[in-house]
């Protein structure tokens, strides 16, 4: 790490900085709707958007700055195990290209604007939908605390805030500084802010990437050498474990672990309301369909991103934290201006994904808690008001977990999320196909998953961390390790469907669907299909 402040890197990322900010502000204006205060309005851009806009959206939502350092960061640390995310990611679109239209159509059919309102329409069942609605929540707040830990990375790197100073106000003034601007375009645009900012984020992405994956190479003396290093960095023993540090492939023995993961985490990426809030803002079924064949290119760029990982062995980037080797990689191999190029696309790669995530779960808290267990007679204004306060209390709570606690027990508590996310599968997914299980079996296989994902996950120790040390563990009946997220949800399967058999034997009441089969494929602008911004009545 360079002595001082990088003041030319510093340059460049303050001058992006101030663009998306203006561009947050003024994106307020940008298709302003006659009525702006509903949710639709708000909190899903008038539902709105055409098939490039929701790329962007979609791609700025699900590869994030937390991506671009983490997933080369665990190639850093631990070889091609980290590579899992490559996989995952090319898993999931076939799998939502099957789902994702169907809740486009009954969710604009009936308005619904969070995957816990079409829970309750479809089981009539609002303790159901609160546990789903609950569950993204908690899932939700990690994962926007870890795009304020991949700003405050760039920041140390660059010699601003971090350990600079014992005082932890001027420590941590850059990153509340980057918090109050996040907050405010936020309140004042919607999800408008994030949807326009992240052409800017997405393609200094695609620049920085391009440009690494062929600059950088040609100074380390190209593809063979960097293999090479890493693999002998990786053959050395970790002291802590007493095992090699990694592999360039990963070993036999974890090879279930890899599986599982990359399918668990295939299952769960598009239950986080984040994901489905970009899907809703869009305009029609068929830019959902569009979206899922073309969102691939984002795993090209992903593949070449992790790559990464092992360019910052082979340049011999050494750092205590490893969420920091990435932003050193580009400090110490870049010119300074390129460096500042890069840093802001890790900056504003953070500021989209953590806009949208806090918009979902305001979304989810207005809707499925306030207004369905509070005041049930809120009106449109009032929803979008309650819900740019709660938008602002979880950046809010996401800035404090960053704060004060350790930036391992982030991360190890995003995992936890993942986890719990992948829980609200069978009610979501499940319900966009059949209404043949029973809410109640639903209820029961959420909070067994649920149960069984949060206890094996504390029992997880690592070297540095005794309880929620990591997402995988022995699989029960099959002695092989592997994701806990995927053990739960068999678990929870499982119990679903013998519940569901037992409950319908009994005739237990089945609650209400007050979906139709026609909802599931309709598109914008046919006969039936609700068009007005005002979501319908559920009982």
């Amino acid at each position: 790490m360079k002595n001082g402040v990088n003041g030319v890197a510093l340059g460049v990322f303050i001058f992006f900085f101030l663009a998306v900010t203006v561009m947050g502000f003024l994106a307020a204006r940008w298709r302003r709707a006659e009525n702006e205060h509903s949710l639709d309005e708000w909190g899903l851009g008038g539902r709105s958007f055409g098939t490039w806009i929701t790329w962007f959206l979609l791609g700025g939502d699900l590869y994030t700055a937390y991506t671009f350092v983490a997933v080369p960061a665990a190639i850093y640390a631990a070889g091609a195990s980290g590579f899992f995310a490559v996989p995952y990611t090319i898993l999931v679109y076939p799998l939502i290209f099957t789902f994702l239209p169907r809740l486009w159509s009954v969710s604009h059919k009936h308005g619904y604007v969070t995957t816990s309102d079409f829970v309750r329409g479809r089981f009539g069942s609002k303790g159901l939908s609160l546990a789903v609605a609950l569950t993204g929540i908690l899932a939700t707040m990690p994962y926007i605390a870890l795009q304020l830990v991949g700003i405050q990375a760039v920041l140390d790197v660059m010699g601003v805030g971090g350990d600079s100073s014992s005082n932890w106000f001027v420590r941590d003034l850059p990153l509340l500084i980057a918090f109050g601007v996040l907050a405010a375009y936020t309140y004042s645009s919607g999800l408008r802010a994030p949807a326009l900012i992240a052409f800017v984020k997405d393609t200094l992405i695609y620049i920085v990437i391009t440009v690494a994956i062929i600059y950088i190479p040609i100074k380390l003396g190209g593809f063979d050498d960097i293999f090479a290093k890493a693999g002998h960095a990786f053959s050395q023993v970790n002291p802590a474990t007493g095992k090699p540090r990694g592999a360039l492939a990963p070993p036999e023995a974890g090879q279930w672990t890899y599986a599982t993961l990359a399918l668990g985490s295939a299952l769960a990426l598009f239950m986080y309301p984040h994901s489905i809030t970009a899907t809703l803002s869009s305009k029609s079924r068929e830019v959902i369909r569009r979206n899922t064949t073309i969102l691939p290119l984002y795993s090209l760029m992903l593949g070449l991103l992790a790559l990464l990982g092992f360019m910052a062995i082979a340049a011999g980037v050494k750092v205590t934290n490893g969420q920091l080797a990435i932003p050193q990689l580009f400090e110490d191999m870049f010119p300074d201006w390129f460096a500042g190029v890069a840093f802001a696309a890790i900056g504003i790669g953070a500021l989209v994904p953590a806009a949208i995530m806090s918009i979902a779960a305001a979304n989810l808290f207005t809707r499925n808690i306030y207004k369905d267990f509070i005041k049930p007679d809120a009106t449109p204004k009032q929803e979008a008001q309650v819900s740019k306060i709660v938008s602002l209390l979880v950046k809010v709570g996401a800035l404090v977990f960053v704060l004060t606690m350790d930036k391992t027990v982030a991360i190890n508590f995003q995992l936890l999320g993942g986890i719990w996310i992948l829980q609200t599968f069978p009610a979501l997914v499940g319900g966009l196909f059949t209404r043949w299980f029973h809410r109640w079996a639903l209820l029961a296989g959420w909070a067994v998953g649920m149960a069984y994902g949060t206890v094996a996950a504390y029992g997880v120790a690592s070297p540095t961390q005794k309880h929620f040390g990591g997402s995988a563990k022995q699989i029960p009946g099959i002695g092989e390790i592997g994701y806990i997220g995927l053990t739960a949800f068999v678990l929870n399967v499982a119990v679903a469907v013998v519940l569901t058999i037992v409950l319908k034997a009994v005739k237990a009441p089945e609650g209400v669907d007050e979906t139709e089969p026609e909802d599931y494929t309709a598109d914008a602008g046919e006969p039936g299909v609700q068009t007005e911004l005002t979501p319908t009545a559920t009982p």
